[in-house]
């Protein structure tokens, strides 16, 4: 019997193009594949140890002869490449319409109805990278006093500020005037707030980013386990991601040493239930800045942070390493990828060194913690929970 779970997604961290990536782009497109062949070989022993190397030929991960975990990589079958799309359908829900993306920036009827509700103008309105247009238009921001909108290829309305300028709280403000204003038909997945700091030629994002998303628009995981009063303790960005629904306690984090200190935090205090924890320095930080050193140093401190995470796991507890999507750094873009998704298990009370395999659907996870934790069956994907569990 399972009493815990913990659900940890390396945010961004893809494992090779999907099929139908070319229809994104992102024919090729391989995260973990790239970084370790453009590093000449990355070296993460614990990952390995739990199977990494066994998924797919790198240089540096080599294949283990009895994995301590299971291991395989699953597909995502949600249109799209957000991070709310890859976590809602790990929890089970799959999206078969894609959200709008403004790649000419938005309607003049969207900015004129924003600026309106703010009562004050907005510069950019253009896709970009957010640390490129925050140097490009941050001094003519504290000039103005004008917030910087801008977007990506995500269904995603990001609104930047100056701390000093505009404090958190108010940015957040506006950032739920657009979330309310961001509905049918201009239907935008995420507004999310960018609070930076600092002096012209020397902008920093603060970790004051907060998405407000859409709700999810169908039954999760999460809810399941609401109903079955099972608790979840979401860390990062999961309560933004889920619109709280489903969370018994959401706690932010700050980087990845914070959210992991957070896991370590939650699972001494958590008895029974589900820590369910999203690491997004890998995305946010280096894949989108085409930072290929930064992520590899980003892999290598959750690697040499596992064994301590693994050690504070019980008899009856279950860890899932997962992913949403891909952020291949190597790639002359910024924008995600479409990419596999990384599947690690591993448990006391279950079986060691199985195949996953590669295929299925990111649903399969939130399908075998609702089996492992035995509550009803979710609406999508298929169990792997009985394949770690059944004798031979």
């Amino acid at each position: 019997m399972i009493k815990r779970v913990v659900i940890i997604v390396l945010d961004s961290l893809g494992l090779g193009a999907l099929p139908d990536a070319e229809k994104y782009g992102d024919a090729g497109a391989h995260t973990l594949g790239h970084i370790d062949r453009k590093l000449a070989g990355i070296k993460l022993p614990n990952l390995a140890a739990l199977g990494l190397g066994n998924i797919d030929d790198f240089v540096g991960i080599k294949p283990v002869a009895t994995p301590m975990g299971c291991y395989g990589k699953l597909a995502i079958t949600s249109w799209g490449k957000d991070t709310n799309i890859g976590h809602w359908e790990l929890a089970g829900l799959v999206q078969t319409k894609p959200f709008p993306t403004y790649p000419d920036g938005f309607p003049a009827e969207v900015i004129e109805a924003f600026s309106r509700a703010i009562g004050r103008s907005v510069l950019g309105n253009i896709p970009a990278s957010g640390t490129e247009i925050i140097e490009e238009l941050g001094a003519e921001h504290l000039r103005t006093g004008y917030p910087i909108v801008y977007t990506s290829a995500d269904s995603v309305f990001q609104i930047a500020a100056h701390e000093e300028l505009v404090p958190p709280t108010e940015l957040y403000r506006i950032c739920r005037i657009a979330r309310q204003l961001l509905v049918s038909p201009h239907n935008v997945l995420r507004v999310i707030a960018r609070p930076f700091i600092g002096q012209p030629g020397s902008f920093k994002r603060t970790a004051g980013r907060r998405d407000f998303a859409l709700p999810p628009p169908g039954d999760t995981l999460l809810d399941r386990l609401h109903k079955a009063e099972i608790k979840v303790t979401g860390i990062g960005k999961i309560g933004d991601i889920f619109s709280q629904r489903g969370i018994s306690e959401s706690r932010h984090t700050e980087s990845n040493q914070d959210g992991m200190q957070k896991i370590i935090g939650a699972l001494k205090q958590l008895k029974t239930g589900m820590i369910f924890a999203n690491l997004v320095d890998f995305d946010m930080l280096y894949g989108h800045r085409n930072d290929v050193a930064g992520y590899a140093r980003a892999l290598q401190e959750f690697d040499e942070w596992l064994p301590r995470l693994i050690n504070n796991l019980g008899e009856q507890d279950l860890l899932i390493i997962t992913s949403d999507h891909g952020c291949d750094p190597t790639t002359p873009g910024t924008d995600h990828t479409r990419e596999y998704a990384l599947l690690l298990v591993y448990g006391a009370g279950i079986k060691s060194g199985v195949d996953l395999g590669t295929g299925g659907s990111l649903a399969d996870v939130g399908q075998s913690v609702a089996e492992a934790l035995g509550i009803s069956p979710l609406g999508n994907g298929e169990s792997f929970w009985r394949r770690l569990v059944a004798s031979d």
